[in-house]
């Protein structure tokens, strides 16, 4: 649960109440991540101390309501240090609604649909580079520009499967109908052998 571990690692730096979480994970790592709800914080939290993570300890004060103030116990510190000594790893196979698109797309009776998909995900994605480089400009961490840099490879890769679809599937073997397989490159013509001139 990486939002967790996330928490665990702010918390390893010193106690924080829930709104200075939230202000120091949007800090971290900018616009990019989209953002914690507060909410989505608390439940965290909450689940933290209930596994044992965290100790949370309520703080009064005069005028404003009583503040609660999460830290790191030991197993926390322990679970934190599991997590960061494994590699990242990617979810089981490639789900992404941009494929299930254009299966749909192949699948139409009318030919028109297929590039008029593809055009409008090369559109939005360009949109996208677009507003990263502007973000990029407001950048005031390393980690946020990292994380831009991130998004802009993901982006140039998901641009590079658009043509790539635009070049297997409206062209050849595979426009032809939508239960053609594409098991890859079309091999070269073979020129019939010609008889010797006796």
């Amino acid at each position: 649960m990486p939002l967790h571990h996330a928490v665990l690692a702010l918390l390893s730096a010193k106690p924080a109440h829930g709104y200075e979480l939230k202000t120091s994970f949007d800090q971290a790592v900018g616009d990019q991540w989209g953002g914690l709800n507060i909410g989505h914080i608390y439940q965290i939290l909450d689940r933290l101390a209930r596994d044992g993570l965290i100790d949370s300890q309520r703080q009064p004060q005069q005028v404003k309501p009583d503040r609660v103030v999460h830290r790191l116990t030991p197993a926390g510190r322990a679970e934190l240090d599991r997590w960061l000594a494994e590699p990242a790893v990617p979810a089981r196979g490639y789900r992404d609604d941009f494929f299930l698109k254009v299966m749909a797309a192949v699948r139409s009776t009318d030919p028109a649909v297929l590039p008029a998909v593809l055009s409008r995900q090369r559109a939005h994605l360009l949109r996208q580079l677009h507003a990263l480089a502007g973000a990029r400009a407001a950048t005031s961490t390393a980690v946020e520009s990292l994380l831009i840099t991130a998004a802009e490879l993901h982006i140039r890769a998901d641009l590079g499967v658009v043509d790539a679809a635009e070049k297997t599937l409206t062209s050849g073997p595979a426009a032809a109908g939508p239960d053609t397989a594409v098991t890859g490159p079309a091999a070269p013509a073979q020129t019939p052998p010609q008889t010797a001139a006796g």
